[in-house]
């Protein structure tokens, strides 16, 4: 199923009508699977694709090879013909691709900086949290900056509320508490985030820019480049919103490492 092409009439290139999972795998062992797995099922439920046995993707991390690597997974309705209507029945389509990578620990360790994005996500709960493949919203926002000092953009919903950054999760630190944007109307519901969420006290809640400027440490975070706290944030026009200094131990960072198998402190 790895690197081969996709008909032309395939839903997922014509209409953005299947999902992607994209798995940290270290030495052939992924990290995070049962959280992976568990969205793929969820957006396969909410897209209404026949049932697919999920067990037969168990066999893909051994095959990513020594090192550390990404596998991204395709899951199309598969072909079609002309128009929205789904074919009945639909036969599923998937496929893989591997990929070396090597993490940016000094965005682990020395923070990274943040923009806000112009582009508002629409709301549309029926897709919220699944990782669907109709990413428009994050390319177009994605090209608001070309600067590789800016090392992510924030957005924001039509009503205000904080969402996500264009490729990871938000989570900040308030008065004591962990906290993170309610993803029940757009946006992407990370497995590391997921993980997170079983393991620490997160507490979801609907937010403007305002609470995020009370924080006392923010980070982004995905379960592919781990954690990157925020050292500073910057309006869309690039005039700084505030500044954070970055704590020498950060157990936040650290919680979310052990996930990943990633270092915890520098020099690790």
């Amino acid at each position: 199923m790895r690197d081969t092409a996709l008909p032309i009439d395939d839903r997922g290139f014509a209409y953005g009508d299947g999902l992607f999972e994209t798995i940290l795998v270290r030495d052939g062992s992924p990290l995070l699977w049962k959280y992976h797995m568990a969205r793929l099922q969820s957006g396969i439920e909410r897209l209404a694709f026949p049932r697919l046995d999920l067990a037969a993707f168990d066999a893909l991390p051994a095959q990513c090879g020594p090192g550390l690597k990404v596998l991204k997974l395709i899951v199309t309705r598969g072909s079609g013909g002309r128009g929205y209507r789904p074919p009945a029945p639909a036969e599923p389509r998937w496929r893989w691709t591997v990929s070396a990578f090597q993490p940016s620990a000094e965005r682990w360790f020395g923070g990274v900086d943040v923009r806000c994005c112009q582009l508002r996500l629409g709301l549309q709960p029926r897709l919220a949290g699944i990782k669907h493949l109709a990413r428009l919203e994050n390319v177009v926002a994605r090209q608001e900056w070309g600067d590789d000092a800016t090392a992510e953009g924030l957005l924001l919903d039509s009503e205000g509320s904080l969402v996500e950054a264009t490729a990871m999760n938000l989570v900040w630190r308030r008065q004591g508490r962990l906290e993170t944007p309610l993803l029940d109307r757009c946006g992407v519901r990370g497995t590391l985030l997921s993980a997170l969420d079983d393991t620490l006290e997160l507490h979801w809640l609907r937010a403007g820019l305002e609470t995020l400027l009370e924080a006392d440490a923010v980070w982004l975070i995905n379960s592919v480049q781990g954690v990157w706290p925020v050292r500073r944030l910057d309006d869309s026009a690039g005039n700084c919103l505030k500044r954070w200094s970055l704590e020498a131990s950060d157990a936040f960072r650290q919680a979310a490492h052990r996930q990943l198998g990633y270092p915890l402190n520098f020099g690790d």
